[in-house]
């Protein structure tokens, strides 16, 4: 079907038009009906010249599919190449074969900018591993398995802002340079300014503070929690973390939230699962082909797994109930299993295959291991706090989340352990003035990309991998 933004209408006018129409190569694909003077732009994704006619294939990025154009051989030039930006005149019409539906019969070809095919790294009908393309992450994007995920990350997008939207959230932009360490691990990158002509005696902090590049928008997005009762946040957050992994990024996008009025663990963990199985939903209903593409050539049955889980409630467990389970266990791990310890990912990914490759929550975290933000539970020699991981089959964990500590002696009297109260009173005042049970979560969006498409390397969703290229540094 045309897209929605008039170009089904341009479609049909187009035949009494005297200039002609632009259509991309998504909107040609799905019109139902042939048209005279329409225009395509793209570039070649394959030329075949036989005696008596010359097809190409043209794509946009708007679609996995490219579409078919049909012309005579006396327009060929030798600038009409693999990987040649053109533009395409003629008409649209119906296709003779069953796999594709509207062909463009050519008028005019007009090259508008070359491709030289033998330098060009990225060949013609050719499936480049990602590993390989990783090499040129600036024309990576032009092979089809990096366009369906750029497609793919796109409506995932979408999908989150509209699930917030639709639930009565605020849309809140979080700083990304600040004074806060929120996540307290102290894997921070630290700004300073490169003014050359300073001596280092003259060294002074350019905010007076000492700045960072943010962690997480969850303390930010409490203050708007105080307002707005509903609130949310996505967008580009650092870790300094010393890791060149397959599991770490030094740069990502994370989906934040935060509720007031909620005195229940529960009531998080379920929007959680709610966002996950909707923005998942709408994933594989909206980009069909393109997530076929990574599960029928990189992650075969990733679908069918996907399938079976958004039909399941998630499993709910506690963190005790996780140690004894993985102290149980017969497999033997690099770190053993202790209470007090947090889980590591190899712990994670066999508490998710012991509960049946379903998504897990892991409730009750011991109280030392987490953030000093995070409600204690008061319940005695095992203290917890009530916190809550969402752990995913062959990944491990997705979203981190938990009650505030909302009560202002509880937060007071931590905060002056820590030794950090001087530096937190803007977020004791919260607990002063108007303080409601609050609580939310994060969910790393580039992992979550990993895992419902199945690539093995996060590094293989972002746009542009880090420390590449010369030229992207």
């Amino acid at each position: 079907m045309l897209c929605a933004r008039g170009g089904w209408q341009a479609l049909r006018r187009c035949a009494s038009l005297p200039r002609a129409v632009r259509l991309r190569v998504s909107e040609a694909l799905g019109a139902r009906e042939s048209a005279g003077e329409v225009k395509v732009q793209g570039w070649v994704r394959s030329v075949r010249s036989q005696k008596e006619v010359l097809f190409l294939h043209i794509n946009d990025g708007s679609s996995l599919e490219h579409l078919q154009v049909v012309a005579d051989p006396s327009l060929e030039n030798r600038e009409l190449t693999f990987g040649s930006a053109v533009e395409v005149r003629g008409r649209l019409v119906k296709s003779p074969h069953r796999r594709q539906n509207m062909e463009l019969q050519a008028e005019a070809i007009h090259v508008v900018g070359p491709c030289d095919i033998w330098t060009f790294p990225l060949k013609m009908k050719e499936r480049h591993p990602l590993e390989y393309v990783r090499q040129f992450p600036h024309l990576r994007c032009r092979s089809n398995t990096l366009a369906s995920l750029l497609r793919i990350r796109s409506e995932a997008t979408a999908a989150i802002h509209s699930f917030f939207q639709a639930n009565g959230y605020v849309h809140i932009h979080t700083p990304i340079i600040t004074s806060n360490d929120c996540e307290g691990a102290g894997e921070l990158f630290h700004i300073e300014t490169s003014n050359k002509a300073r001596e280092p005696s003259e060294k002074t902090q350019f905010f007076n503070v000492p700045a960072f590049l943010t962690v997480s928008g969850q303390l930010h997005l409490e203050v708007m929690a105080g307002a707005f009762t509903h609130v949310f946040a996505f967008g580009p957050t650092f870790r300094a973390e010393n890791s060149q992994s397959r599991r770490h990024l030094a740069e990502f996008y994370m989906v934040e939230a935060e509720l007031s009025f909620t005195e229940s663990l529960q009531d998080i963990m379920q929007v959680m699962e709610d966002l996950f199985k909707t923005v998942t939903s709408t994933v594989l209903s909206r980009c069909p082909r393109d997530v076929e593409l990574f599960h029928k050539h990189i992650a075969p049955a990733q679908k069918d797994r996907l399938e079976r889980i958004l039909k399941h409630k998630f499993v709910i467990i506690s963190y005790n109930e996780a140690v004894e389970i993985l102290k149980q266990a017969s497999q033997t791990f690099t770190f053993k299993p202790e209470w007090g310890c947090d889980l590591q990912t190899e712990h994670e990914k066999y508490l998710v295959k012991h509960c049946g490759e379903v998504p897990v929550f892991v409730i009750n975290y011991p109280y030392e291991l987490k953030p000093f933000y995070m409600r204690d539970n008061e319940d005695g020699p095992q203290h917890t706090v009530a916190a809550v991981d969402l752990l995913v089959p062959g990944v491990g964990e997705l979203c981190g989340g938990s009650l505030r500590e909302e009560r202002l002696p509880f937060l007071q009297s931590r905060l002056q352990r820590l030794g950090i109260a001087d530096a937190y009173q803007w977020y004791l005042d919260l607990r002063r003035f108007g303080s409601t049970p609050h609580g939310g979560f994060g969910m790393g969006f580039e992992r979550y990309l990993q895992y419902i498409l199945g690539v093995d390397n996060i590094k293989d969703v972002i746009p542009f991998p880090r420390f590449s290229h010369s030229c992207l540094l």
